[in-house]
């Protein structure tokens, strides 16, 4: 399916288009509850899985098709789970986080920065750094995602392509308004929005949710 299509959505009657999304971003979609500096919240560690396990599987096995074994990859907004596939075979894999706790108990990194994309959206990496970003259930955090993933199109090879994955949970003093107000299908959208201004092409949505468990939405880009 690609990005126009629907999310099943219960909350909300009507469906943004994505021209819609595109020529509308009020300024204050990207405000917080809490806007107090991000070191602060994420300042303890927080050892706890934010989707279900059965989530959690489909996203590796997602990831599993996505990433070609040997990849250098980037954990975009990591902590100390990072869902790849336990059992594949990578080069290197490098997490960007907020707590580094967190990430220096994540075995899957082979290096790892603390980062405040909020503060700096421009990533510390060379230019054409890795063959896959992977950013899970953190993309709603972002008060700067345009920028952001404009520098995660600069970090990536030529053929390389990004994956994002949402799901419906979030701290909600911290997630930036838009993620309150829209609905899923609306959200999709609008993370879909921010890859194609950032000069991805061949966005696609796929809805990857196992039954009776959360919801796992992808958006992908390519460079």
């Amino acid at each position: 399916m690609d990005i126009n299509g629907r999310v099943s959505d219960s909350n909300s009657e009507t469906a943004m288009t994505d021209s819609n999304i595109q020529t509308q971003l009020p300024a204050d979609w990207f405000r917080r509850i809490d806007e107090t500096p991000d070191e602060d919240f994420y300042r303890e560690p927080r050892f706890v899985a934010h989707i279900d396990q059965a989530t959690i599987d489909a996203l590796s096995a997602f990831y599993r098709e996505f990433i070609p074994v040997g990849s250098d990859v980037l954990d975009l907004m990591s902590s100390w789970i990072s869902h790849l596939p336990d059992d594949m075979s990578f080069g290197r894999v490098a997490g960007l986080g907020m707590n580094e706790a967190e990430l220096a108990a994540n075995p899957q990194l082979s290096d790892f920065c603390v980062h405040n994309l909020n503060d700096e959206p421009r990533l510390p990496y060379f230019e054409g750094a890795f063959d896959r970003i992977i950013l899970a259930v953190s993309v709603q955090y972002l008060t700067r995602p345009l920028e952001v993933m404009k520098s995660a199109r600069a970090a990536l090879r030529g053929g390389g392509a990004i994956c994002i994955a949402m799901s419906h949970r979030l701290f909600p003093t911290k997630a930036v308004l838009a993620f309150h107000e829209l609905g899923p299908s609306e959200r999709v959208q609008l993370v879909g929005h921010y890859l194609k201004s950032a000069g991805f092409s061949d966005v696609d949505f796929e809805d990857r949710s196992p039954p009776d468990a959360d919801p796992l939405w992808l958006v992908i880009g390519r460079r």
